[in-house]
């Protein structure tokens, strides 16, 4: 994939984002700025250096020109719209790879005497001069901008995989460097050099999680993952801000890695913004949304596992004044997973328009269809034969276990919703983002409930007791409605020193599960060295029928103040309203809950003048339960969650790159155990301290290097009703994780990457596994190739085909990932 580099990073930034900086400098007319001037200007001007960027947009080609030379470059977006630029390759100076991009688009650059360049339409030559009337050429004014900083948004694309501006742990436009809470940015380009085709799959690189507690699952495909030793299926991940609930049910929302412009991934208590929610985190979807230059891609995608899938993706401007603004991504795949039969299947379609009358006004309306048709992969077995030899010998699950003939997953979801923004004034800004979806799953399985027949019960080491599976049915069969809305009143202004932006918010979300589950007897048993598919295959009686509705009001303030431009205060409070009601046809039981629940967050950050920022932060969450309490017969209170961070960022000046660190102390509270007789009691609490260390580095210009590393010296049961339980490790959380990741990008186009993950061994969830879960490492690799408009990518992932345990508990242990190869071909214009 090409190389895009961005500028040079200075350490603070003098305009507001940059739109709105050109449009309040210059009234609505609206000026790029594409490089940034550097003391280096007059010599970047005249130093001749390698170039090599395919042919494409003009707008783009100029950028890159800008970036790759360092210098000021100002035009009105309208003058190249819809002008296309050759390749420029070859060693030559700035100005004469800008003359080649012109040539034939009938403008030219004119260099400032402060080494700077503006664009113009080129003049003919009058045939007889006036010297009386000399001709006076409009030149655009120069826009001085420090800081690459100041053209990326939170929310925006950004060039290479190292973006310096969030909105998810602010809901603000906050450089990260100023957040004082854990928080990874995957950009899209990142996402792709690692060949992630889901988003559990992107997230392999982030320290912290955890991304396959269960192994690969067809049924929830990449939604259940672990944040700091906690799951976070439930409620859900974000996307734009807005949540995807999900009821701890196969009805979960799902998303698309095409349609994603970047992954953020929150780490600790995030409920001052987001209200319920687990104490681990929380990861936000970040749309593809409408730009306004013309951009276009067709991507096909061959694989292993017979995937093909055909990809697109469209965007610009449909005025020349860039009033509406269009996007359209879609996909379409047909692939299996690898068991034969297995269907892999998706449509996907995402429409967005943006509409900007002018400076202080844009509605972005966002929608998306999807539909798979999937069977039901899961790598499970049982632990004696897998982790642990029997008199049968160790086996890895090459056979199904279930019935390719009978299991399926179907799944279809939609949505539209808006994204809106208003400036009453340049200290007053409005923002309300809402989302309404629909979604139906169907699933019917074939599974193992328990473990092996017993053959000879005289002899219980004879191997054929270790070759049956006793099997039944599951399924369900479910419809989600949600709805979601967000209003945030944003304003800033300046009391001596002191910089404030104040958010105030009001959030809702109404979401409603209609679900029949049913569950059979034990049927057709399957001998795991001769098995039998497609025999006869009864449906069991739904054990339950009916619906699940929950709700969630939600107050919330944040002030983020800031003192002469290096002491940074967060303070945030919020109070929640939750409730759940549900209703069950089957033994006409229901239930109706409701909770409040006040949380917040406070954080001090000190930006040092070296480009190092210390912090420290203190945040709560909760999250309501439905366990009833038999002392009061009603449901006992929410669980919460509190986390202690320290950390360090450091943005070194002169080089693109971040590196961070952090030592936490993230408690669960109110956690239900059960005492000796199996009586439910809130007396629990889980424990989870460590040490997480992240790293984006250019050392060179072509090339780009990550590292994580995650310890995790305690993830355990710290107080329980059952002594016996106490001091257990939670969820199979390993203590050490390791991954990077470097690619570089030669001259002649050809990029090549390759990446670790490493994940070191545990005994199992609370420390059930009889044996120890042996750690594992995963190489990735990558080669790709750009030429002209085309680029080309080889990805392959778990490079050498490794067998490993992902996880084990309670008698069952889970299968990773199998290896993974894609050769993906983009055409760009």
């Amino acid at each position: 994939m090409p190389i895009r580099r961005p500028s040079p990073p200075s350490t603070r930034p003098v305009i507001p984002p940059l739109a709105l900086a050109l449009h309040l400098i210059f009234g609505g007319t609206c000026l790029t700025a594409v490089a940034l001037p550097t003391p280096a200007m007059a010599q970047a001007q005249s130093t001749a250096r390698e170039f090599d960027i395919p042919a494409g947009p003009l707008a783009t080609t100029l950028n890159r020109i800008g970036e790759s030379a360092g210098l000021l470059l100002s035009f009105d977006p309208t003058m190249v719209k819809g002008k296309t630029a050759p390749a420029i390759k070859g060693r030559m100076t700035a100005q004469q790879a800008l003359e080649q991009a012109l040539a034939s688009s009938g403008l030219e650059v004119a260099p400032g005497g402060d080494g700077t360049y503006t664009l113009k339409k080129a003049l003919p030559a009058p045939a007889k001069p006036e010297p009386t009337a000399p001709l006076k050429e409009a030149v655009l004014p120069v826009v001085t901008v420090r800081a690459g900083a100041a053209r990326e948004t939170a929310t925006g694309p950004v060039a290479g995989y190292v973006a310096k501006r969030s909105a998810t742990a602010t809901k603000t436009d906050t450089p990260l460097i100023e957040t004082p809470q854990s928080l990874t940015i995957l950009t899209a380009d990142r996402i792709a050099a690692t060949g992630a085709v889901n988003m559990r799959d992107a997230l392999g690189y982030v320290p912290g999680v955890k991304i396959e507690p269960l192994g690969p699952d067809s049924r929830l495909e990449s939604t259940w993952i672990n944040i700091r030793g906690f799951e976070s299926i439930q409620p859900g991940p974000y996307q734009d801000g807005l949540p995807l609930r999900n009821n701890w049910t196969w009805g979960a929302w799902r998303t698309e890695n095409y349609a994603t412009e970047r992954l953020e991934v929150m780490r600790g208590p995030t409920s001052v913004l987001y209200g319920q929610a687990k104490p681990g985190g929380l990861v936000n979807v970040v749309s593809k949304r409408p730009q306004p230059e013309t951009q276009n891609e067709v991507q096909v995608q061959l694989g292993n596992n017979h995937r093909r899938q055909l990809a697109g993706d469209f965007t610009g401007a449909f005025d020349a004044e860039g009033v509406w603004q269009y996007r359209l991504t879609s996909v379409i795949r047909n692939a299996e997973y690898p068991v034969d039969g297995i269907n892999d299947d998706r449509y996907f379609l995402a429409p967005a328009l943006t509409w900007k009358p002018n400076g202080d006004t844009s509605l972005t309306l966002l929608s998306h269809v999807m539909r798979d048709r999937a069977g039901v992969y899961s790598r499970y077995a049982m632990e004696e034969g897998s982790l642990r030899p029997t008199a049968a010998g160790t086996k890895v699950p090459k056979t199904y276990l279930g019935d390719p003939e009978f299991d399926h997953m179907e799944h279809d979801q939609w949505s539209i919703g808006y994204l809106f923004e208003h400036r009453f004034a340049d200290n007053l800004q409005f923002r309300q983002n809402l989302r309404y979806g629909q979604l139906r799953a169907k699933l019917d399985q074939v599974f193992v409930p328990s473990g092996y027949v017993t053959i000879n019960s005289n002899d219980p080491s004879d191997p054929q007791n270790f070759r049956i599976l006793e099997r039944t049915t599951f399924g369900s069969n479910e419809k989600v409605r949600s709805l979601a809305i967000d209003n945030q009143l944003t304003a800033t202004w300046k009391t001596g020193n002191w910089s404030s932006t104040f958010l105030t918010g009001l959030d809702y979300q109404n979401s409603h599960f209609d679900q029949t589950t049913y569950q059979g007897d034990a049927f057709a048993p399957l001998d795991l060295y001769a098995p039998v598919y497609g025999q006869s295959i009864t449906k069991g009686d739904p054990y339950f029928d009916g619906w699940t509705r929950l709700k969630q009001l939600g107050v919330y303030g944040q002030w983020q103040g800031k003192w002469h431009d290096q002491l940074v205060l967060t303070l945030g409070a919020r109070n929640d309203w939750a409730s759940m009601a549900s209703d069950n046809k089957v033994d006409g039981s229901s239930d109706q809950q409701r909770k409040s629940k006040p949380t917040g967050r406070t954080g001090v950050v000190w930006l040092m003048d070296s480009g190092v920022a210390p912090y420290i932060s203190y945040a709560t969450s909760f999250f309501p339960v439905t366990t009833i309490n038999p002392d009061t017969g009603k449901a006992f209170n929410p669980e919460t969650g509190q986390q202690w961070e320290l950390g360090v960022r450091f943005q070194p000046k002169g080089s693109e790159g971040m590196l961070s660190a952090s030592l936490f102390d993230l408690r669960r509270q109110n956690y239900i155990t059960t005492d000796g007789a199996g009586v439910p009691r809130q007396l629990g609490e889980v424990t989870v301290k460590g040490l997480e260390v992240e790293a984006l580095l250019k050392p060179l210009r072509a090339m780009n290097l990550t590292f994580s590393y995650t310890l995790t010296p305690t993830a355990k049961v710290s107080k329980s009703v059952a002594p016996e339980d106490i001091g257990k490790n939670f969820n199979g959380t390993s203590r050490h994780g390791l991954s990077a990741w470097a690619d570089y990008r030669w001259a002649n186009g050809i990029t090549a990457g390759t990446g670790f993950r490493y994940t070191s061994s545990n005994h199992g969830d609370s420390d059930t596994a009889n044996a120890k879960v042996p750690g594992y490492t995963l190489w990735d690799a990558m080669l790709g190739y750009d030429t002209g408009p085309w680029a080309i990518r080889l990805n392959v992932r778990n490079l050498a085909g490794k067998e490993y345990i992902a996880s084990c508990g309670y008698g069952w242990c889970y299968y990773g990932t199998q290896r993974q190869i894609n050769l993906t071909a983009a055409y760009r214009w």
